[in-house]
């Protein structure tokens, strides 16, 4: 399944990249499935999404849980909780 990923603040800056599009392998069909596939890339990738670091997601633009399944072409967004003052 192809997918766009998009990365935000903090963690583009952490990751280095602010998108990319990938194929996932079909075992990949959630957000938190895709997490752990992100994960295997290297340790950076883990420390980013493991752990208590709070990461929040959007799914072709409209805010999800981590339990939501992928679709073809989708655009996953990635960032840390918006905060304002």
């Amino acid at each position: 399944m192809q997918i766009q990923l998009r990365f935000f603040a903090a963690l583009r800056e952490k990751l280095g990249v602010s998108e990319e599009s990938i194929d996932v392998p079909a075992e990949v069909k959630t957000i938190d499935d895709l997490k752990a596939y992100l994960c295997k890339r290297d340790a950076l990738w883990s420390e980013v999404f493991t752990g208590n670091r709070i990461i929040r997601c959007a799914l072709n633009q409209e805010m999800v849980d981590s339990s939501t399944p992928l679709m073809e072409d989708a655009e996953v967004a990635f960032f840390p909780p918006v905060t304002g003052g």
